[in-house]
C-alpha cells in the first residue's frame, strides 16, 4: 500500500530526524515536509513508532495516510516537480 507521511514541525533538528525515519522506510520526498512511497503494514506500524518517540513532547504534527493502489494512480500533478537536496542544511 502506499503510505504518504505530512508533518508540521517547529524545531529544525525535529524535523531533519523525521525526514531521515521517512527515508530511512524508503519513502521519496514529494514536498518540502510530505514523502510518499510503498510500505507493508508492518513496515507502516514500525515507522508510527519511531516518529512517535521523535515528535515525542514538541510542537507539530505527522499526519499518516494509507493511500490504496487504485487511488494513487488518479493523483494529479499540476506544474512541474521540484526535486529536493538531500541535505541537512535544508531548513523549511
Amino acid at each position: 500500500m502506499h503510505v504518504l507521511v505530512i508533518y508540521d514541525i517547529t524545531p529544525d533538528n525535529i524535523r531533519f530526524k523525521v525526514a531521515s525515519i521517512c527515508k530511512d522506510f524508503g519513502l521519496v520526498r514529494i514536498q518540502k515536509s510530505a514523502f510518499l512511497g510503498v510500505m507493508a503494514s508492518e513496515r507502516r506500524k514500525e515507522m508510527k513508532v519511531r516518529l512517535e518517540k521523535a515528535i515525542k513532547r514538541v510542537k507539530g504534527n505527522i499526519q499518516i495516510f494509507q493511500i490504496p493502489e487504485p487511488y494513487i494512480s488518479l493523483r494529479e500533478i499540476i506544474g512541474e516537480i521540484e526535486k529536493y537536496e538531500e541535505s541537512e542544511d535544508l531548513v523549511f
